[in-house]
């Protein structure tokens, strides 16, 4: 069966795209799905959902979840997903080397003076002698995957203490929530994670805090944003609109949980839409004063810590994990946002 529009209908229809065209933004017209993950470092993204920031840009945003950074890459390079916000990862790399994605922004990084990402141990190996990640040799340490963002944590770890990546042994368990139980029953011996997460298990008595991350990585940019190489290249207005949404986002969620200037109002307000989508099972209170407590800096408009992700391109390199082939171009497209 065939469907005919209205001539008035096709007029409106092209008058909208038109105007969106004018005003510099997107034509309201296919959905577009972000990749994210249900971790308090991803409260920008429910911000954004939430208040309609997306919507207000011009956007119909829909939120998609993952488990793990990897499989993030892999459906912004196939079109599942138009945007993700994650480490940086090997299959990322290798994804760029191939045309596919994209880095075109920074959000979460480590700042001195903030908690950050904490060094965890098992209540087993703690009691066991493992105090201090200066003691990791012949330790199991977990990561979701070979060339993740735990590995790489892994690595300034062991660099500054002297001690060979080789003689941890890095146990890749895919999803954070199977590291959260394995090192919670002392299958794996230590683990570094986001704080949020990290208190959480230190508060139920799960496992013990060992170090902080900034004390190894000062100014290190944990996640990324990216998107498709075609995006970046070719839908310009879209991508643009997207930084601007996830920013105002961004600036909602430094002021309430790191920098402090918000009222308690709009504290409890975001507190609520994330808690939406973060620690569900913790009561509203408790999930709360975890975002307090435990919130690291996003870069105000995803401004990118370009050496610190070189830094990382140079490490999977040497490691082999990606080709020496790849360049900064084939990676990075910095012309979205300010480099810092």
């Amino acid at each position: 069966m065939q469907f005919t529009m209205k001539r008035r209908q096709a007029l409106w229809g092209m008058g909208a795209l038109g105007a969106a065209a004018a005003f510099g933004l997107p034509a309201r017209a296919a959905t577009r799905n972000l990749a994210v993950l249900h971790l308090a470092s991803h409260a920008p993204s429910f911000i954004a959902f939430e208040r309609g920031y997306y919507r207000d840009a011009g956007l119909d945003i829909q939120l998609k979840f993952f488990e793990a950074a990897q499989p993030m890459a892999v459906a912004i390079a196939s079109g599942d997903a138009d945007f993700g916000v994650t480490a940086m990862s090997g299959g990322l790399i290798s994804l760029a080397q191939k045309n596919a994605v994209k880095v075109i922004g920074g959000a979460l990084t480590e700042e001195k003076g903030l908690t950050g990402a904490i060094v965890l141990a098992s209540n087993k190996a703690y009691e066991a002698g493992l105090t201090d990640p200066s003691k990791l040799a012949g330790k199991s340490f977990g990561i979701t995957t070979a060339g993740s963002s735990f590995h790489f944590m892994a690595h300034k770890i062991a660099q500054a203490h002297n001690v060979s990546l080789a003689d941890i042994e890095l146990r890749p368990l895919q999803k954070l929530g199977a590291i959260v139980g394995a090192l919670s029953t002392g299958q794996i011996d230590a683990w570094v994670i986001q704080p949020s997460v990290a208190k959480k298990m230190i508060r139920e008595g799960a496992a013990q805090q060992i170090g902080i991350m900034s004390d190894y990585a000062p100014n290190y940019q944990v996640t990324t944003a990216f998107t498709s190489t075609k995006n970046a290249k070719d839908e310009r207005a879209m991508t643009e609109a997207f930084i601007k949404a996830y920013s105002r986002a961004v600036a909602d969620y430094n002021a309430a949980f790191v920098d402090n200037t918000a009222d308690a109002a709009e504290v409890d307000a975001l507190a609520t839409i994330v808690h939406k989508y973060v620690e569900r099972d913790s009561p509203a209170e408790l999930a709360k004063q975890n975002l307090i407590d435990g919130s690291m800096r996003i870069n105000q408009g995803l401004a990118l810590s370009l050496d610190s992700c070189i830094e990382q391109l140079e490490w999977f390199k040497s490691e082999g994990m990606v080709k020496d082939a790849i360049t900064h171009e084939q990676l990075f497209d910095a012309s979205y946002v300010k480099t810092i």
